[in-house]
């Protein structure tokens, strides 16, 4: 299960340094360069970011939902304020900052195609969306 975790988690990752990060190497300061003389690349590359975006966001809202993102932004809020009120954190260094938040989304990302994984290994119970079941009725009966 660790494992399936991790490389969702790791795809969302990737999906989110690959769209930006404070280093020269992502797609919006390529984008930015680019434009002029690859237009074409950069609005087809942009294009596949969006799609993979569409997926995780809809995976994301459809397993933990609206109130799911907010409390695991709020446990992330909080981590960052324990981090803070010890000493480990510095907000004002906004390339750290910025790295932390990147490593937010992709975990939420993560979570959010993760959570079926999740939910059955707690609960021994499959997720099983209300359309999925009406398509099987249809196709049986």
């Amino acid at each position: 299960m660790l494992k399936k975790l991790l490389i969702r988690w790791a795809a969302a990752l990737v999906l989110v340094f690959i769209t930006y990060n404070p280093t020269s190497l992502n797609y919006v300061r390529w984008a930015m360069d680019s434009y002029t003389t690859n237009l074409s690349v950069v609005i087809l590359l942009g294009l596949l970011l969006f799609v993979a975006y569409a997926v995780f966001v809809r995976a994301t809202l459809q397993s933990i939902g609206k109130v799911g993102i907010g409390l695991v932004l709020a446990v992330i809020a909080v981590l960052l304020w324990v981090l803070y009120d010890k000493g480990l954190l510095d907000p004002a260094n906004g390339t750290l900052m910025t790295w932390i938040g990147l490593v937010a989304l992709s975990f939420i990302l993560g979570l959010g195609l993760s959570w079926s994984i999740i939910r059955r290994r707690i609960s021994g119970q499959l997720d099983v969306r209300e359309s999925d079941v009406h398509d099987d009725i249809d196709d049986h009966g």
